[in-house]
């Protein structure tokens, strides 16, 4: 395609093409009505002059008889000027006036009417236009009065040469201004063509150039470039994914490769294979639930829970929580407690169980002090686990603090990450998904995922908007099982 056919079939340039076609009809219909309300007054204000001489004329009749009147019409026609006169006989023949000779049957009717005539003095054949006035007299005579219509049509001339010309140049100047206007948008669109040209090829760190004008063009560049970098981001997480996934998942395969090997080596006892068994049972639950975790990482950040938000308690959720892991928490020598508050909230149900889970079990495995990890006995408020759920503004946090070794502030941002183990930790079991899934979460909820030290300890918060006021409905109570990620 040429550059002309590209332009012209911007839509700019084919809007350009309708805004000058209804200026210019706007044009032409104002030029047109100021020319006829120009002819009007010009035929009001002959009719009226003639009216008024023809009065004045027929009265001289009236009262000094014809001998006046031919008199009089024969001064006037002498006077410069566009106004015709002429008086007939009863049969038509001429007495006095300016007017050489008239269209057929105008002189025979009485009134006012448009006709073609000449002077007595023309030199040349050409007919004139004029607006005449015939009344009968006493006899038999007739008068005509009118006024030659030249002007009325010079200034009409006028008029029609201007609207030519304005419409001549209506049309330069919007070609000219469309041709302006779509080359530049065209400029505009090109380099984003070439920009998502070069996206397509597979370079993600492209972005849409946003001009300064800030116009329509310039707001749908940045939100496609805030698409752009979302694309980026989640293609980034992917890659990161995957390779995590190949590199840390690779280990319990292999053991629960070798595992089997060995048992189907050995030629052991039932009892042995049953062991063997139970191991490889074991390892692929631990599979299973980190598959589980990554699946439900990639269904909150996706936004596909979205559609299942519901109205509930968030202290019922906590003290479910609390309530089932409690006995857990006191197989391993800390004491877990909640306190919590009515606190409405409009979310996914679920998810929020789950992350709440996942920052209880973080708690309970890593949040133990050190004393107490190397067999010291500890007091109790040094091994307590505090639950906790409140509103705060349009806000509900739901908030779990440990009195352990807490998280360096410069590892936070990233403890956040999938398959992500600190140092410490990579001793326990787990798979470092845990504080994803509470991320993402509160991601997808429109919140934050906090971590804070609790001087001693870490406090994690999921931050959530409420979205429901005290008077809202509640969902009924449910029970709480979420499924163990980390």
């Amino acid at each position: 395609m040429t550059a002309f056919g590209k332009l012209v079939r911007t839509t700019a340039f084919r809007l350009t093409l309708v805004y000058l076609l209804l200026f210019a009809m706007f044009a032409a219909s104002l030029l047109g009505y100021f020319a006829w309300n120009t002819r009007r007054l010009i035929t009001e204000e002959i009719t009226q002059t003639v009216n008024s001489e023809t009065s004045e004329i027929s009265e001289i009749y009236d009262r000094r008889g014809m001998f006046s009147l031919v008199r009089t019409i024969e001064y006037r026609a002498l006077r410069p000027g566009a106004n015709l006169y002429l008086v007939t006989t009863p049969t038509g023949q001429a007495i006095a006036g300016n007017v050489g000779s008239l269209a057929p049957g105008v002189m025979a009717t009485r009134g006012w009417s448009e006709t073609a005539y000449r002077r007595l003095e023309d030199a040349d054949d050409r007919d004139h236009r004029a607006l005449v006035r015939v009344t009968e007299l006493e006899n038999g005579f007739r008068l005509l009065i009118g006024r030659d219509l030249a002007e009325r049509r010079r200034l009409f001339g006028i008029v029609a040469k201007a609207a030519q010309w304005s419409i001549l140049i209506v049309v330069v100047l919007g070609l000219g201004g469309g041709i302006f206007v779509a080359r530049r948008v065209l400029r505009r669109i090109d380099a984003m063509t070439g920009t998502t040209q070069r996206i397509m090829t597979g370079d993600l760190s492209e972005r849409l150039p946003v001009g300064r004008s800030g116009d329509e063009i310039d707001r749908l560049a940045e939100n496609l470039n805030a698409m752009l970098e979302r694309i980026e981001a989640l293609m980034a997480g992917l890659k990161e994914v995957s390779d995590n996934i190949a590199h840390d998942l690779k280990t319990p395969l292999t053991r629960l490769r070798n595992r089997a090997e060995e048992a189907l080596a050995r030629s052991g006892c039932e009892a042995d294979y049953r062991a063997a068994l139970e191991r490889t049972i074991e390892e692929s639950d631990g599979l299973i639930r980190t598959f589980n975790a990554l699946l439900m990482i990639a269904r909150a950040e996706s936004g596909q829970a979205r559609g299942n938000m519901d109205d509930f308690d968030a202290a019922e959720v906590a003290e479910g929580i609390h309530e089932l892991y409690e006995p857990l928490a006191e197989e391993d020598g800390m004491t877990l407690k909640v306190k919590c508050e009515p606190t409405p909230v409009h979310a996914n149900r679920e998810l929020i169980s789950q992350a709440l889970a996942n920052l209880v079990e973080n708690a309970i495995k890593y949040g133990k002090p050190a004393a107490q990890a190397a067999g010291t006995v500890v007091s109790m408020d040094a091994r307590q686990i505090t639950i906790e759920a409140r509103r705060e503004g349009d806000r509900v946090l739901l908030s779990v603090t440990d009195r352990g070794p807490g998280i360096p502030e410069t590892d936070r941002k990233h403890v956040v990450e999938r398959f992500v183990r600190l140092e410490a930790s990579r001793t326990l079991p787990g798979s470092g998904l845990g504080l994803s899934l509470a991320s993402a979460v509160a991601t997808l909820h429109g919140g934050e995922l906090r971590l804070g030290d609790a001087n001693p300890g870490l406090v994690a918060t999921l931050v959530v908007p409420a979205r429901a006021g005290a008077g809202d409905r509640v969902a009924p109570p449910m029970q709480d099982v979420p499924q163990k990620v980390a």
